[in-house]
């Protein structure tokens, strides 16, 4: 597993944070602004928050509002498991440069992970990429 996130984190560049919370100390604020500062490319999607912008990006509704030239190739989920599936739908829909559906700490879905795996999308469950990104990255 250790390979394969060393991988997925040093292949991403644009990665969308479903559940992007505006506020500092929200955990999805959080490892939103370390994605940043580690060179990603973070794309804010909330609904309530659409049109506004977050960490110098506009804020979109859900997957399918990205614009098709912002390529996102990983998904951070930071929603309830039971949400899991919508998102994966609407990931595989409408983003054709998607590598990899990340699940934060405390989510998982194996029915959606199965899928997505169908696709040839990887899928990461019960992570956080804050806590591994140093883990795999160094040196």
């Amino acid at each position: 597993m250790q390979d394969e996130i060393r991988d997925i984190l040093g292949n991403a560049k644009v990665i969308a944070v479903v559940g992007m919370s505006h506020k500092p100390e929200r955990p999805s604020y959080g490892v939103a602004q370390f994605l940043q500062s580690k060179g990603y490319r973070v794309i804010p999607v909330n609904p309530g928050l659409a049109g506004q912008e977050l960490l110098g990006e506009t804020v979109y509704a859900d997957l399918g509002a990205i614009p098709d030239e912002i390529a996102v190739d990983m998904v951070d989920v930071f929603r309830r498991s039971e949400a899991v599936p919508e998102v994966v739908d609407e990931a595989l829909a409408h983003l054709p440069h998607l590598k990899t559906i990340w699940m934060q700490l405390g989510v998982s879905h194996d029915a959606a992970a199965e899928k997505a795996r169908g696709q040839g999308v990887k899928v990461v469950m019960n992570r956080c990429p804050k806590i591994d990104y140093p883990r795999v990255m160094a040196g």
